[in-house]
């Protein structure tokens, strides 16, 4: 069982959260109903990620097994074989497509949406993932189908800003993520992955300011922006970007001074100050928009 939890990462499940942006951001937190039908997203897409973990894995695992750290993983290390992680993965999107099912009439979408999630990263292990660029834009895509996903569960209509914030974050902790496997190539002369020859320290920090940069000032305009202060009745949503400033700052001093954005789900779950960021940001949207 310890292995089965290894290799289906339940810590990397963090990253479905974003299927509750839609409700968040629609203003309809308060609603019992779409509260139920995110949860039960957050559940199909975390089934689904899991089986594509299994499918990486089987993948990867000649090149996990000559890697210091991945060496360990459950498959690379013979723990589980080739088979069993074969019919986890089946069995992963099945359940995932059954707990969708439970969206009575939404299912349809939300299983279309699983669906098309699941193909593309299919793909991206197989082989899209060796061309530099593209393989950061399929990852930042993946979660743009996760708000989708979240928006067709609730009836929320998920706008443009949201769509566009959540590439463009998704995108710089990407970009960030590959920084790490860029020093490590530098450090032992050999490429974590085929296509890390095709990124170096240049333009990965030059990659991580720019979408850095974008990202705030998209927030900035979104805050600002008539329809949604309108939607909120509030003029005082920018007021948040302070948290998104500090908050990217952050991530940056953790990517270039610690040199530590290997894995970004780590980073957030053990960075204190990234942390109390991330609250007093929701805090402060929450009450702005639901309280004042």
């Amino acid at each position: 069982m310890k292995n089965i939890l290894k290799l289906i990462r339940p810590k990397q499940w963090l990253k479905n959260t974003f299927v509750f942006f839609p409700m968040f951001f629609g203003g309809s937190l308060l609603d019992t109903s779409d509260i139920i039908a995110s949860i039960i997203t957050f559940v199909a897409f975390s089934l689904s990620a899991s089986s594509i973990y299994c499918f990486n894995d089987v993948v990867d695992v000649e090149a996990d097994r000559r890697h210091p750290v991945k060496c360990h993983r459950p498959v690379a290390s013979g723990a589980i074989s080739m088979r069993v992680a074969y019919l986890l993965m089946a069995s992963l999107f099945a359940a995932s497509l059954a707990v969708a099912s439970l969206l009575d009439s939404l299912w349809l979408t939300v299983g279309g949406i699983l669906t098309f999630y699941w193909l593309l990263n299919i793909a991206y292990c197989s082989k899209l993932k060796d061309y530099a660029i593209i393989d950061v834009c399929i990852i930042a895509f993946g979660f743009v189908l996760r708000i989708l996903a979240g928006g067709a569960a609730t009836e929320v209509t998920v706008s443009h800003w949201l769509v566009l914030m959540t590439f463009l974050l998704t995108l710089f902790l990407s970009f960030a993520k590959r920084r790490d496997d860029v020093l490590r190539m530098n450090a032992t002369g050999e490429a974590p992955r085929k296509n890390t020859i095709r990124y170096n320290l240049t333009f990965i920090n030059e990659a991580i300011t720019i979408t850095g940069s974008v990202t705030l000032v998209c927030y900035i305009m979104y805050t600002v922006s008539a329809e949604v202060t309108s939607n909120f009745n509030t003029n005082h949503l920018y007021l948040t970007s302070i948290f998104v400033l500090v908050g990217l700052l952050r991530y940056i001093q953790i990517a270039v001074v610690d040199q530590k954005s290997g894995d970004p789900t780590k980073a957030i779950l053990s960075d204190r100050f990234l942390q109390l960021v991330v609250v007093a940001w929701g805090l402060t949207f929450l009450t702005l928009i639901y309280i004042l």
